[in-house]
């Protein structure tokens, strides 16, 4: 009997501490946005290669993907940090904070800007936000009201464009860029058409849009091969890929690390990240890759991630949001507002 008992409590003891030990990761995990992704690889590659770190792991799921992820809870299992190429919403907040993410640090650590390309051997593109708007929306006005979209090459949008096929590639419902090229492009565009009544964005669902999952490099080589094609993506697609593809101006600017920071360029945006302060504790090396990624070596002036395409932000800025951080300055409902 003593022996079972004996045997008993040391199954307990291990048991606890096989449990303890389950509730800590020695490796980051890292979802979110297909935009942010190089940029997170790139600070994760390098945390692996120059500390006793593992690296991380980094997926592209699209922002939408990522934040849901992120807000299913605390359990180890779930990511560590979002990336974002779009302020978390409301919606997800409120989700983070019914599922036990109370306590989460929003970082905005530098600009992009969507770029629409083509071909690189193609006769330059000049569009405004209307005609981009008017080839991919479900509906568009003809005599005062709104029909399904007839438009099939892009003269029809605009006589003074080419007659080209009207083929765009884009970002899925689950990415941040669509969610920006919605607000930045369709809904600023249609609000000031009468027919709208308002802002729209709804997008065709007839083969001419084509959502092309997370991964940005596929557009890309999709543009080497089909000369009528368009693909959405951000900025630093448009910039490792110069030798394929070109970008098409838009109101007259065309997107330029200056432009993109300026917000001459009418689709610029911020980039984000989202820690799970519950996390930065558990979770080994967490507070260090926070910490390479927010340096000068990546977000500065002179920074990698400028070398690959980050629109960086001013110096000011760029300490005020390590402050921010190291203060662990909670994100709260009072910042959406």
């Amino acid at each position: 009997m003593k022996t079972i008992l004996r045997f008993m409590s040391v199954f307990c003891v291990l048991a606890i501490f096989g449990l303890g030990s389950a509730q800590a990761r020695d490796q980051i995990k890292i979802v979110g946005s297909s935009t942010v992704y190089p940029f997170s690889s790139y600070v994760a590659e390098e945390l692996g290669a120059t500390t006793k770190h593992p690296t991380p792991v980094v997926e592209s799921t699209g922002s939408g993907g990522g934040m849901k992820l992120f807000s299913e809870g605390l359990d180890m299992n779930t990511p560590d940090i979002s990336n974002a190429s779009r302020r978390m919403k409301k919606s997800e907040y409120q989700r983070c904070q019914k599922n036990g993410v109370k306590e989460v640090i929003e970082v905005m650590f530098g600009y992009d800007g969507i770029a629409l390309a083509q071909n690189v051997n193609n006769e330059p593109l000049r569009l405004t936000l209307k005609d981009i708007t008017l080839a991919v929306a479900k509906e568009v006005p003809q005599d005062g009201a709104l029909v399904a979209n007839p438009y099939t090459y892009w003269d029809e949008v605009n006589q003074d464009l080419p007659h080209r096929k009207i083929m765009i590639y884009g970002p899925p419902t689950t990415s941040g860029t669509r969610d920006a090229f919605e607000e930045l492009v369709m809904e600023a565009a249609t609000g000031n058409i009468a027919a709208y009544g308002g802002e729209y964005s709804h997008v065709r669902s007839d083969g001419v849009y084509v959502p092309s999952g997370e991964n940005d490099n596929l557009i890309v080589q999709r543009l080497t091969k089909d000369k009528n094609a368009l693909g959405i993506f951000g900025y630093s697609y448009l910039d490792e890929n110069r030798d394929r593809i070109q970008a098409a101006s838009i109101e007259g600017v065309l997107p330029e690390p200056e432009t993109i920071a300026s917000a001459e360029y009418p689709v610029s945006r911020s980039l984000y990240f989202y820690i799970k302060v519950d996390h930065l504790d558990k979770v080994s090396g967490m507070q260090d890759y926070v910490k390479l990624f927010l340096s000068e070596q990546m977000i500065g002036e002179f920074g990698y991630l400028k070398s690959i395409g980050l629109i960086t932000l001013p110096k000011q800025e760029r300490d005020e949001i390590r402050e921010k951080v190291e203060q662990k300055v909670l994100f709260t409902l009072d910042d959406l507002s």
